[in-house]
């Protein structure tokens, strides 16, 4: 397996520093080594204090590493002192590092001092005249260029004084921008921009660390440079999209929720088809309207139509049986899609749904199992709403669960000119889904 290394700061938190690194490269499928250079107490509010770690032990761990294994990549951050920065610098050129990436962390988000400005002298004398990349965001490209940095042309400006100090290609990071979020990266020749927009307004910890972290784990897979950043910054992006919230400050980035969204994916699949064949079991065809059926199932944390499960072609009905035509499938509907990830909007843990059809009789059946009811009235929608293709039942679901003042168990509609009366049931998962449809089955074959 490819191995890479990463030296640099502990966090508490786990969104930054070595904890970050480490995902990022398990995220990416190489396997990580990390030597600690700095002890740091942060939490998601920032940096309260750090203190580097002793000299000879952080010589200790990064010559233990080379003693075991060669790394194909390694990654410097947080340093924190001239002497450190000078000791790290020997050993790697002692053992001829390979792809050495420098995210050149000076300052924490909250402005607490993480390099002295010795340690940046030291920096450019003697880390980056080893490097193929440093990974400075604007502020960072400010220090180590002397040049202040508000346009493309400034960016250029300031990477070509940071090449003077033998670093190979610079990319400075947009996450500073007011506008978007692009970066730049400069070789000496050829500069490529890798636009992106600015995603979220609230604050993200670890952004740098796991953009830089990603590069390394990217050349460890042999990637040339430009490609490896361009995968890292859709890691990056993707990833962000995915941040958590675990305390009382910033958002998190946790590099592994890709891997856990897969493997979240592969299990709701298995439930998918077990719901159908189950529906096809308990012969609900009475239940499917003339438009027929669908069903939403959204991962945890559903961003979109690739994370919710839908079947092409719907649920058909022939006489009591259903069937299906496609197997179900991520994306498979974005009318269903939508009425879920908008009932997401307002309570999370409400993660499936499928529409059966409208009776007065299956009405009365849903009031008689106590389940919560709520409707929309298509002549309410507006014109503007009307006029989008698809927004319609997004629109619906809103407005019912907004009158209603919660998620209900229920959401119907007496239809409109084109458009079928329609009873939707939401619930929390696919089980719970499937226990309501089948209960209302079950009545209803009663009357």
């Amino acid at each position: 397996m490819n191995t890479v290394l990463t030296v640099a700061g502990s966090d508490p938190c786990g969104g930054a520093g070595v904890p970050v690194d480490l995902k990022t490269f398990s995220a990416y499928r190489v396997y990580g080594y990390s030597a600690i250079s700095a002890i740091v107490a942060q939490n998601t509010q920032g940096v309260n204090a750090s203190t580097p770690v002793a000299l000879d032990f952080l010589k200790a761990q990064i010559e233990a590493v080379f003693s075991d294994t060669r790394p194909l990549a390694t990654k410097t951050g947080m340093l924190a002192t001239e002497e450190s920065i000078k000791a790290v610098s020997a050993i790697f050129k002692k053992n001829r590092v390979k792809n050495l990436v420098v995210d050149p962390v000076i300052k924490s988000s909250n402005g607490k001092v993480l390099l002295t400005s010795k340690g940046v002298e030291e920096l450019k004398l003697s880390l980056l005249p080893l490097a193929l990349l440093v990974t400075p965001n604007i502020p960072e490209a400010e220090v180590l260029s002397g040049i202040k940095i508000k346009t493309n042309a400034d960016k250029k400006r300031a990477a070509k004084k940071i090449l003077g100090f033998g670093v190979k290609a610079v990319l400075i990071k947009g996450g500073h921008g007011t506008k978007n979020a692009d970066d730049f990266l400069f070789d000496g020749k050829k500069v490529h921009n890798f636009p992106a927009p600015k995603l979220i307004k609230k604050n993200i910890h670890g952004t740098g660390c796991v953009l830089s972290a990603a590069i390394t784990a990217g050349l460890a897979q042999k990637l040339d440079l430009v490609s490896a950043v361009e995968k890292a910054k859709g890691f990056i992006i993707q990833s962000m999209g995915r941040a958590i919230d675990p305390g009382s400050g910033d958002l998190v980035l946790e590099p592994l929720n890709g891997l856990y969204a897969e493997a979240e994916k592969h299990r709701l699949m298995q439930k998918a088809l077990h719901f159908i064949q189950t529906l096809k079991e308990n012969k609900i065809g009475g239940l499917i309207p003339e438009v027929q059926s669908n069903l939403g199932l959204a991962i945890e944390n559903a961003r979109g139509l690739n994370d919710v499960i839908g079947i092409p072609g719907r649920i058909v009905r022939n006489g009591d049986d259903a069937y299906t035509v496609s197997p179900p499938m991520f994306g498979g509907s974005r009318h269903v899609a939508d009425i879920v990830l908008t009932v997401m909007t307002h309570d999370s843990t409400k993660r499936a749904v499928m529409n059966i059809k409208y009776s007065d009789q299956l009405l009365d059946i849903c009031k008689k199992l106590k389940y919560k009811i709520a409707s929309f009235d298509r002549a309410d929608e507006p014109k503007k709403v009307k006029a989008l293709e698809g927004s319609s039942l997004e629109w619906g679901t809103d407005k019912a669960i907004r009158d209603f003042g919660s998620v209900p168990d229920i959401v119907f509609d007496l239809g409109g000119f084109g458009k079928e009366e329609m009873i939707r049931v939401i619930a929390n998962d696919c089980n719970d889904l499937l226990e309501r449809i089948l209960k209302i089955n079950l009545m209803a074959k009663k009357l």
